[in-house]
């Protein structure tokens, strides 16, 4: 699919609501990436790269999480910090990315990231609670690159 196509069916509003709503109740972020073009790697790969150039890795706590999508290529990943991965590991991700798997097989794109962003919102709450300082480190709007 063209990301142009792609892009024209999400809900932005939608997506940043939900971001703000996930964060609201924890001290973790939350992050969507749309890569525009071909991709030439590794989706999981390319999504550590992106991780990296966008900082999140910088979070006081180590807790932020990215959620990559790839149209062009029918690709995606979910990564977290090291802080929020040593908690749940490599099992919150893969069933992360099986539930979007169905959404983006019906073309549900909002709903397939609304719904991996409250998956991910909740086990940041589980452990990393909002701690009253209602600090948003990263920008919460869909970024396109």
């Amino acid at each position: 699919m063209r990301t142009k196509d792609f892009i024209g069916k999400l809900d932005h509003a939608r997506i940043v609501e939900t971001i703000r709503a996930a964060e609201s109740k924890t001290s973790g972020q939350i992050r969507v990436y749309i890569q525009r073009g071909a991709l030439k790697v590794d989706p999981l790969a390319a999504a550590q790269t992106r991780f990296h150039k966008l900082g999140m890795q910088k979070t006081d706590r180590r807790n932020a999480v990215l959620i990559f999508v790839a149209p062009r290529a029918h690709k995606f990943a979910v990564i977290g910090d090291e802080g929020i991965h040593e908690k749940c590991g490599d099992l919150l991700w893969r069933t992360v990315v099986e539930k979007m798997q169905d959404h983006f097989r019906s073309e549900r794109f909002s709903e397939a990231m609304i719904g991996a962003i409250r998956d991910v919102g909740a086990v940041l709450a589980e452990h990393f609670p909002a701690d009253g300082d209602g600090s948003n480190e990263l920008p919460d709007e869909v970024l396109e690159g």
